[in-house]
């Protein structure tokens, strides 16, 4: 490592303003280390749209692969204990709270998923609770699939984030 290199490393904001890039434009995780380890939570939402047939089927239990939404509740806690070891410059956090909502929503029809998680770290969970959103909306086609292809994810996005340096953030 350069000395260059060595001192961009210890800025988390690098010579050409971007915090995952060094100064040769190559891709970085971030050094944390001198930040405080604060309280964060992060809560990410989407929606999972689907034929009044196929809503019908998994609100009376009666889908082919079981209990869709037991399992997509189970995966999306699974995925945000994952996000590390998926987005490359994430980094593995102690997650104290995963709690995974799936809502019937029957004028969509369909669902809405809602992840909340929350850490004492020095950095933040949002790509944790977007990575639970993603992989229960996944695991509610996989489980429904039989039943209907043209199953739509949508509109997976931040809700809010609090703690750390630049605060809170509310949609």
């Amino acid at each position: 490592m350069t000395q260059d290199n060595f001192q961009n490393s210890l800025n988390p904001l690098s010579e050409n303003g971007l915090t995952h890039l060094d100064n040769r434009g190559e891709a970085q995780m971030v050094d944390v280390s001198a930040k405080a380890s604060t309280v964060r939570q992060a809560v990410a939402a989407g929606k999972v749209r689907m034929k009044q047939e196929t809503f019908a089927a998994i609100q009376s239990g009666n889908a082919p692969k079981g209990d869709v939404l037991a399992t997509a509740r189970l995966a999306g806690i699974m995925a945000a204990k994952q996000t590390a070891n998926l987005i490359p410059l994430c980094h593995p956090l102690p997650l104290q709270k995963i709690n995974v909502q799936i809502t019937p929503l029957p004028e969509l029809p369909g669902y809405e998923i809602q992840a909340t998680v929350k850490t004492k770290a020095e950095t933040g969970v949002e790509m944790e609770a977007l990575t639970a959103v993603s992989v229960a909306a996944l695991t509610l086609y996989d489980m429904a699939k039989a039943l209907e292809k043209s199953i739509q994810i949508e509109a997976i996005h931040l809700v809010s984030k609090s703690g750390g340096k630049s605060g809170d953030y509310l949609v």
